[in-house]
C-alpha cells in the first residue's frame, strides 16, 4: 500500500509538471508566444541592455533558462468560481449531501478558500502571462528604436522586423537596423537677447556640453539646457525657467555636421489679455521673513512677537519661542544677497536637520518698495512639531545568547528644551529572554533579562568654547550629540552593569560625505558575576577539566570521585593555581603543553572577568554614491580611526602618577585600556538590470593596545561568522587563525572580511542570491601567544575561511526578511587535507535569519 500511495503522488507530482511546462498552454490558437527578441545594427548581432530597452515587448522572464513565472501562471486556474460551481451543477446530490453536513452558507464560502480561490489568486499573482508576439506592439518598438538612434546622432536610420516562427506557437522577434553615417557638431554659436544673461553664460561657458567636433547626442542639449538654468537661477534670474533655452540645428549644406545655434529669448509674461517680453532682471533679496509659528490649517497670520537679528526678521502669532541664532543658523538667504537656487535648497535641509519643523516652506515675492522691482521677500514658513512625543516599540529577537526575546523600549523626546531647537531624547527599554546557558539552572522559560535607560542631547551646531565656523561652516549642517546610557543584564553572560557617555560632533563636507568626530566616547563594563565564568565559557571548562583528570590528586576539587569533574568555582580556581604556582600534587609530571594550556585559559578568564574603562577618541568618514533607496549601482566607502587611553596616559605623565604593581597606571583603581585602532569598510553595487544585482563588500580592521594594556576589550574587539558576516558559520564560532573556534565566543584584534552576491528576482516579491563569503579573525601584537592564532605574516592568508550558499529574500517594500543557508567550503580549523569541501552537506549547513540586506 505504502509503494502504491507513492507512485500515486509521484505520477501527480509528474503531471503537474508536465502540465506546467507546456508553455504554450494560455497561448490562443491562433497567436504566437514571444520566446526571444534579436537586434542586428548594420548586420552585427548586438547585446546592449540599453537598446533592448527600447523594445514594448519582452519574452517572459527566465530563472536559470526556465520560465517559472510563466509555468506558474499555467498551473492557475483563472476562472476558479465557475470551476466551483460546475462543480455542483453536475452532481447536485453531492451539493445537497455537503450542504446538510455544512451548510448552504459555508458550503459557498467554500468556494472563496484558500484550497479552491486562494492558491490560484497566488499563482495568478506571483505568476506571469504569456508574452504574445503584437504586431503593433512590434511596430511601436521599431519606431522607439530609431528615436533612440536619432538622438545619438544617426538621422537617416532604417528600421524593419521579422517574426521568425522557432517552434509550435512559438515565435521570436528579428529587428534589423540600418544606421547610416552619424551626425557630428560642427560651429557653435549663441544667440541671447539679455545682456546680463549673456554675461553670465560668458563667463561659464567653459563647463559646456557642446563641444564642436562631438558626435550629436540629445542628451548633452538636454544637459546644457539645465546647466544654464542652473547657473542663471544660482545668480539671481528669478524668472528663469529650462523652455527659454532652445537651439537651432542646421544641416542644410553640411556633411554628416550640423551647425548649432544656442538661443534664449527675452521673458516673456501675460498682462490682461496680451503677452509681453522684457529682458530678463537679476534680482536680489531685500528681506528675509521668518513665521515660527505658522499653520497651514490657518491662511492668516496675526502676529503679536517679532524680534530683528542680523538683518533676519523673526514673527511670531504667539511668544517667540526660539533663541533668534537658533533659527537663523539655518538660514542661507541673506538680505542683500543674490537670489539662488542652491541657497533655497540648503536651508530647507538645515531645517528639516533641526528636526522640531514640520517641512518648511519658503516663498518669494517681488518687493513693491523697490521702483526697479529688482528686489525679492523671502518667506520662511515654519510650522514646529509638538513639543513633546511619546514613542513605544515592541521587538521579538533571537541571538546567540538568548533562543528567544521580547524587548520593550518607550521614549519621550523633548523639542526646542532650551529655545535653542535642542533636542532631547529620554528611553527606557528592558529585555526578557529564554536561553539554556548553564548559568540558568532552575530552567525557568524567561530565565535571562535586561534593562537600561539612555539620554541623547542633540544640539544644531558645534558646541565648543570657540567659534568653529570656519573650519566647519554652517553650511555643512554641524550638530553636537550628547550621550548618556546605562544598562544591566542579569543571567546573560557575566551579568553586567554597562554605564557610556559621549560627546560627538557630525557635519557633511559635501553631499553624500559624511564626518563624525568623538570627542570623548567613554564606556565602563563592570562584571557583576565572575564566579560565573566556567558556566558561561563551557568550551574553557571542557579544556581545562580534561586536563585536571590527567592530573589532580586533591578531591576537594571536584564532588564526584567516579567523574572527577572540576567544582566551579573552587576546583577551578585550586587546581589552575595548583599549576601556576607549581605547589600542586599531581598523578604524574606535568607536560609543558598542558601548562601553557592551563596558562592561556587562567589569561583568557582574567582578562574577560575584569572591569573594562575606555575612554576613546575617534574620527569617522564616509562617502556613497548611493543616490537613494532604488539606486543599485553605487559604492560606499567607510573609515574609523579610534584612539584609546592616550588622554589619560598623557595626563598620568604630566602629573608624575605611580603605576601599579603590573607596571600600569589606574583610575578609580581600575587599569584602563589603551590601543589604537582602525577600519576600512567598502561597499560596490552593481546593476545588471532586471533586477539583477551583483554586491561587494570588502573590509579591514585593526586594532593595537600599547602602553597600558596588552590586550583589547571584549566589547572592541572583532568577531567572524553570521548573517551578516561569513554566513557559513554562527557567530564568534570562526577563528582566530586555524584554531577552530574552540573557544564559546572566539574574538580576535584583527579581522579581514571578504563578501560577494548574485541577487536576483524568482518571482514578485520573492528574490534569490547566490553568495560567497570569506574571511578571519586573528590576534596580532598582543598578549595570545598561540601560533594558530596569531597573524605572523602573509602566509597566514591560508587561514582565510571560505563560505558560500544560497539565500531566499521577501521584499515586503519597508523591509526585507531574508534567509541564508551557508556551507562551510573551505575550513582553516582543519587539517590541510581536509579543508576543501570536507563539511559541503546540509548536516553541516548553517541557516541564516535577518533583516533586509547583509551590505
Amino acid at each position: 500500500m505504502k509503494k502504491t500511495s507513492t507512485k500515486i503522488t509521484a505520477f501527480i507530482v509528474i503531471a503537474i509538471l508536465i502540465s506546467a511546462c507546456n508553455a504554450v498552454k494560455r497561448v490562443p490558437a491562433d497567436k504566437l508566444l514571444l520566446t526571444k527578441n534579436e537586434i542586428s545594427v548594420n548586420n552585427k548581432a548586438i547585446k546592449e541592455e540599453i537598446v533592448f530597452n527600447q523594445l514594448y515587448q519582452k519574452p517572459n522572464t527566465t530563472l536559470l533558462g526556465y520560465r517559472l513565472r510563466l509555468n506558474l501562471y499555467n498551473l492557475a486556474n483563472l476562472n476558479p468560481d465557475s470551476t466551483y460551481q460546475a462543480k455542483f451543477k453536475n452532481n447536485p446530490e453531492k451539493y445537497k449531501r455537503l450542504s446538510k453536513w455544512l451548510s448552504e452558507k459555508q458550503v459557498n464560502r467554500l468556494g472563496q478558500s484558500f484550497w479552491y480561490h486562494g492558491i490560484h489568486d497566488f499563482l495568478i499573482k506571483t505568476g506571469e502571462p504569456p508574452v504574445i508576439v503584437d504586431k503593433e506592439k512590434s511596430n511601436k518598438s521599431l519606431l522607439r528604436l530609431k528615436y533612440y538612434y536619432f538622438n545619438n546622432g544617426f538621422f537617416n536610420v532604417k528600421a524593419a522586423y521579422q517574426i521568425d516562427t522557432i517552434n509550435i506557437q512559438k515565435a521570436k522577434l528579428k529587428y534589423d537596423i540600418t544606421l547610416g553615417n552619424a551626425f557630428f557638431l560642427d560651429t557653435i554659436k549663441t544667440s541671447i537677447t539679455t545682456p546680463v544673461l549673456d554675461s553670465l553664460y560668458q563667463r561659464n561657458k567653459f563647463n559646456t556640453f557642446l563641444k564642436s567636433g562631438n558626435q550629436y547626442k540629445t542628451d548633452d542639449f538636454e544637459n546644457e539646457r539645465n546647466r544654464i538654468t542652473t547657473n542663471f537661477r544660482n545668480n539671481g534670474a528669478y524668472y528663469f525657467q529650462p523652455n527659454y533655452v532652445t537651439f537651432n540645428i542646421d544641416t542644410i549644406k553640411k556633411v554628416n555636421q550640423a551647425n548649432i545655434t544656442l538661443m534664449i529669448n527675452n521673458y516673456s509674461y501675460q498682462e490682461k489679455d496680451s503677452t509681453k517680453t522684457e529682458p530678463f532682471k537679476l534680482y536680489k533679496i531685500s528681506d528675509v521673513n521668518i513665521y515660527t509659528d505658522y499653520s497651514p490649517n490657518n491662511s492668516g497670520l496675526n502676529i503679536n512677537d517679532s524680534v530683528s537679528y542680523k538683518n533676519f526678521n523673526l514673527y511670531s502669532q504667539k511668544k517667540l519661542k526660539y533663541k533668534p541664532k537658533a533659527i537663523t543658523d539655518a538660514i542661507f538667504i541673506y538680505k542683500g544677497g543674490m537670489y539662488a537656487d542652491f541657497r533655497t535648497v540648503l536651508t530647507t535641509r538645515y531645517l528639516n536637520n533641526l528636526k522640531i519643523f514640520n517641512y518648511p516652506s519658503i516663498q518669494y515675492e517681488v518687493d513693491k518698495r523697490d521702483s526697479t522691482a529688482q528686489s525679492l521677500i523671502a518667506k520662511v514658513y515654519l510650522t514646529p512639531r509638538k513639543k513633546y512625543s511619546f514613542g513605544t516599540t515592541l521587538d521579538v529577537t533571537h541571538s546567540n545568547i538568548q533562543d528567544f526575546g521580547i524587548g520593550l523600549s518607550v521614549s519621550e523626546t523633548i523639542r526646542n528644551v532650551f529655545n535653542g531647537a535642542e533636542t532631547l531624547e529620554l528611553a527606557a527599554r528592558g529585555n526578557i529572554g529564554s536561553s539554556k546557558d548553564l548559568a540558568n539552572p532552575k530552567n525557568n522559560f524567561f530565565n535571562v533579562s535586561e534593562y537600561g535607560v539612555d539620554l541623547k542631547l542633540n544640539i544644531p551646531r558645534i558646541l565648543m568654547p570657540f567659534n568653529t565656523d570656519k573650519i566647519i561652516p554652517k553650511s555643512m549642517i554641524p550638530s553636537t550629540l550628547i550621550t548618556v546610557g546605562f544598562a544591566k543584564q542579569r543571567n546573560i553572560g557575566l551579568d553586567k552593569e554597562n554605564f557610556t557617555g559621549g560627546l560627538s560632533y557630525n557635519w557633511t563636507p559635501k553631499i553624500n560625505h559624511t564626518a563624525r568626530f568623538d570627542l570623548l566616547n567613554t564606556q565602563f563594563v563592570r562584571n557583576l558575576n565572575p564566579r560565573n565564568y566556567f558556566n558561561v565559557y563551557s568550551s574553557s571548562y571542557s579544556a581545562l577539566n580534561k586536563i585536571s583528570k590527567a592530573y589532580n590528586t586533591n578531591p576537594s576539587y571536584y564532588d564526584d570521585a567516579v567523574n572527577r569533574d572540576l567544582l566551579i568555582e573552587q576546583g577551578t580556581r585550586g587546581f589552575t593555581n595548583d599549576v601556576l604556582s607549581g605547589s600542586g600534587v599531581f598523578l604524574k609530571p606535568l607536560k609543558p603543553a598542558d601548562y601553557e594550556s592551563v596558562k592561556s585559559i587562567e589569561e583568557r578568564r582574567l582578562r574577560l572577568t575584569e572591569n573594562d574603562f575606555i575612554l576613546a577618541t575617534s574620527f569617522t568618514f564616509s562617502k556613497t554614491t548611493k543616490k537613494d533607496l532604488k539606486d543599485n549601482d553605487f559604492y560606499l566607502f567607510k573609515t574609523k580611526i579610534e584612539s584609546a587611553g592616550t588622554i589619560l596616559s598623557a595626563f598620568a605623565n604630566v602629573t608624575n602618577q605611580k603605576k601599579n604593581a603590573n607596571g600600569n597606571y589606574d583610575i578609580f583603581n581600575l587599569e584602563y585600556s589603551e590601543y589604537v585602532k582602525t577600519e576600512f569598510d567598502y561597499i560596490k553595487h552593481w546593476d545588471l538590470s532586471k533586477e539583477n544585482i551583483i554586491a561587494f563588500r570588502s573590509f579591514f580592521g585593526i586594532a593595537i593596545p600599547f602602553g597600558n594594556s596588552n590586550y583589547i576589550p571584549f566589547s572592541r574587539s572583532y568577531f567572524s561568522g553570521g548573517s551578516n558576516d561569513n554566513r557559513a558559520w554562527q557567530p564568534y564560532s570562526l577563528g582566530p587563525g586555524s584554531s577552530g573556534g574552540l573557544d564559546d565566543f572566539n574574538e580576535a584584534n584583527m579581522k579581514i572580511a571578504l563578501s560577494g552576491e548574485y541577487r536576483f528576482k524568482i518571482a514578485g516579491s520573492l528574490k534569490g542570491a547566490i553568495f560567497a563569503d570569506a574571511g578571519n579573525i586573528w590576534n596580532v601584537l598582543d598578549n595570545v601567544k598561540d601560533e594558530k592564532s596569531v597573524f605572523k605574516n602573509f602566509s597566514s592568508l591560508k587561514d582565510i575561511a571560505v563560505g558560500s550558499g544560497f539565500g531566499l529574500r521577501y521584499d515586503l517594500s519597508f523591509f526585507v526578511i531574508r534567509f541564508d543557508l551557508g556551507f562551510k567550503t573551505y575550513n582553516p580549523g582543519k587539517e590541510m587535507n581536509e579543508r576543501w569541501f570536507k563539511e559541503y552537506n546540509f548536516s553541516k549547513a548553517v541557516l541564516n535569519f535577518g533583516i533586509n540586506y547583509p551590505f
